[in-house]
């Protein structure tokens, strides 16, 4: 009787260290024939770096420096970043992105398994982050309406597919916002805030990144 428990503990223990392996593998894009990483972390499979798919419009290069979407992908707005995926891929709603925080942890520790480790792109110390999930979060900052770009290697940005409304009580006033991700690694701030995943609300011309997920 022991010996059969003690084999049922081990298959179980076996069932949970599958069901928490990442599986890497790579895809090609056939609009440019860019190589990306993939992961796939639970149920999802998601692009393991950002997607550097340089879009007719809507789309810039950090500083309009093409060296700086060689490693951090193209900043895009909202309308652009709905469509920059390849055939077989799409931008992620809030809730799938939400499925990822939840698997690999919750916000306050998600975003130490999610960013990539070390201060070569993120701004030093980065204190925390292992990358143990393979997503290999790197921060690309952002461009605002006015084109002023801001926070490469201190935050990442990204688009999902969902849009917010809120009305004010007092006047009545209507206000849609485009909702997205953001990764901070701000040496200044509290290692809890620094290793958090937040949700932000942006206006839909400004510039953030796109992390393509597999479709089901």
């Amino acid at each position: 009787m022991k010996i059969k428990s003690l084999s049922m503990t081990v298959l179980i223990l076996n069932i949970a260290m599958c069901s928490i392996a990442q599986v890497a593998g790579t895809f090609k894009d056939s609009r440019d024939g860019k190589t990306y990483k993939t992961v796939k972390i639970g149920t999802q499979t998601w692009m393991a770096t950002n997607l550097a798919f340089k879009a007719n419009s809507g789309c810039w290069a950090y500083d309009n420096n093409k060296t700086n979407a060689i490693t951090y992908g193209y900043l895009y707005n909202w309308e652009t970043a709905k469509k920059a995926c390849p055939a077989g891929w799409h931008l992620p709603s809030m809730a799938e992105w939400t499925t990822l925080t939840d698997f690999t942890g919750g916000d306050k520790t998600a975003g130490n398994k999610l960013k990539e480790a070390g201060s070569k792109h993120w701004a030093s110390p980065n204190a925390g982050a292992t990358n143990a999930s393979g997503f290999t979060a790197l921060p690309g900052g952002g461009r605002q309406e006015d084109g002023q770009f801001t926070n490469i290697k201190v935050n990442g940005n990204w688009w999902t597919t969902d849009i917010k409304t809120i009305t004010e009580n007092s006047t009545k006033t209507t206000t849609t916002f485009y909702e997205g991700i953001v990764m901070s690694g701000d040496p200044d701030y509290p290692l809890e805030i620094n290793s958090s995943v937040d949700n932000s609300s942006n206006n839909k011309e400004a510039g953030c990144s796109v992390r393509c997920i597999k479709n089901k």
